[in-house]
């Protein structure tokens, strides 16, 4: 079940405290990559204090929130390094029980970046690839696969890419799909440089 704010005081509060201040919640992501200092600088300190602040039971209440909790939520588990929450995060992703936070979830795991974290992309991409009327998060989940398969030197990814497979079909199939171009080098170049800002994080805390 999806917890409403407006229900909920406990998680009202958290939205109040973590996710809307200075609309945060918009701004992780791509729009992360517009910015420039010193805003960014505050953002990112401000980003790395409340990661260090929320504990895993108020990150737990943000996940049962919305789009914009559950995103706000995603990106503190990636800051703070709880990989505690690497198996919700891929229960979440798989569900996709609301929109605008595949990208959060991609992300915080490619910056674990274990073959665990693969494995729970690979079963994303297992179910929704074989749906192409969804257009999902098909595309950023296979940029973060591509990108832990790239620093831990294998290639589950290749599975889904080989000629006739899935990833194919899924490009051939999609109508959302207009051209012929393969969109995993976008992904893949969004994920690195959203994991980038990610371990500065980690460097400024």
């Amino acid at each position: 079940m999806i917890r409403n704010p407006h229900d909920d005081a406990e998680l009202l509060a958290l939205v109040r405290r973590y996710v809307t201040p200075g609309r945060r919640y918009l701004k992780l992501g791509g729009g992360l990559l517009r910015m420039r200092s010193p805003d960014r600088d505050r953002f990112m300190r401000d980003l790395c204090d409340d990661a260090a602040l929320i504990t895993a039971d108020e990150i737990t209440k943000l996940l049962e929130g919305g789009w914009r909790e559950r995103r706000t939520a995603a990106w503190l588990v990636a800051v703070s390094r709880r990989t505690e929450f690497r198996e919700r995060l891929g229960e979440l992703l798989l569900a996709s029980e609301v929109c605008c936070a595949g990208l959060a979830y991609s992300v915080a795991l490619a910056s674990f970046g274990t073959a665990r974290d693969a494995d729970l992309l690979a079963a994303y991409l297992d179910r929704y690839l074989r749906r192409p009327d969804l257009g999902y998060d098909q595309t950023v989940v296979m940029g973060a696969l591509q990108f832990i398969y790239l620093n831990l030197g294998g290639g589950q990814a290749d599975r889904f890419r080989q000629r006739d497979g899935l990833w194919q079909q899924w490009l051939q199939d999609a109508p959302h799909m207009q051209d012929d171009s393969d969109p995993t080098p976008s992904a893949l170049s969004l994920i690195r440089r959203l994991c980038a800002f990610i371990d500065e994080c980690a460097e400024a805390r």
